[in-house]
């Protein structure tokens, strides 16, 4: 078992930033792709980016490149997600997912992602 703890949301105002931190505890996740997924009010949950195990082969939804940069210390068990240049269509509730089932690289698609944080509020205001 595997938990997936997110923190780092907040408020803040467009163009500023905000660093989000996923916390793993109950298993090693060094060894497997992390990602973040977003979901804002009414919306899908949609992909913002996934990250390799050795840190090798990042991606990057098209909405963010450029402005968000995910990286992890396999070390510390943990995946962080830098968000810059913060935009209010940004608000939304950020979620980490770790993918332990198999052998792929960096999933960008949830259903692939076996475990979940609870998630953290982002909001972006004008």
């Amino acid at each position: 078992q595997v938990q997936l703890v997110e923190s780092g949301g907040g408020l803040v105002q467009a163009g500023g930033s905000l660093r989000l931190s996923c916390a793993a505890s109950g298993r090693i996740v060094g060894s497997w792709p992390m990602a973040w997924f977003r979901q804002a009010p009414g919306k899908e949950r949609e992909f913002v980016a996934a990250i390799s195990w050795n840190v090798v082969n990042t991606y990057y939804a098209d909405f963010v490149k450029g402005r968000f940069s995910i990286s992890r210390d396999n070390a510390k068990n943990t995946a962080y997600l830098q968000m810059n240049s913060l935009k209010p269509e940004d608000t939304a509730v950020y979620y980490c997912a770790a993918h332990v089932r198999g052998l792929l690289i960096a999933p960008t698609t949830s259903v692939e992602y076996d475990y979940w944080g609870q998630g953290t509020q982002v909001t972006v205001s004008t």
